[in-house]
């Protein structure tokens, strides 16, 4: 192999260890689970449109409760601005439930944990994530 290639070689090794050092985990603990049925759903979501809805999840993943506790693992995240959204579809109709003025009958939470009594905003729902592994806590309402 010539020096050229050589040195090409240790450059691509380079950036590629050092893009996965940039990698963060994100750990989402969720408490305050009442129900042990159904499936509880977390988005993560990195941009206003997508906590609007007009664009997709970064990730999202799903699964059935197993207590009062349950926890979340999103992986390979760039460092920047998040939030978490989570309902729990307790009797598994696909939807979150509400009574006639809108409230919901399933469980929900947000990043955050804010006491609001409409869906929070994204800069009230959103943190930062920096290069490393995170953990936040999420109460279902």
């Amino acid at each position: 192999m010539n020096r050229f290639a050589c040195r090409a070689l240790i450059l691509v090794t380079l950036f590629a260890a050092g893009a996965a050092a940039q990698a963060a985990e994100l750990t989402v603990v969720l408490h305050d689970v009442r129900a042990q049925t159904g499936l509880i759903k977390v988005a993560l979501v990195d941009s206003q449109a997508g906590w609007d809805g007009q664009a997709a999840p970064v990730q999202a993943t799903g699964a059935p409760p197993s207590g009062g506790q349950v926890t979340f693992v999103f992986r390979d995240l760039k460092p920047g601005a998040y939030a978490v959204m989570i309902t729990h579809d307790e009797n598994g109709n696909g939807q979150l439930d509400t009574n006639a003025m809108g409230m919901p009958l399933e469980g929900y939470g947000f990043s955050n944990n804010p006491r609001v009594m409409r869906k929070p905003t994204w800069d009230e729902a959103r943190f930062e994530l920096a290069g490393a592994a995170a953990s936040i806590d999420v109460s279902l309402r």
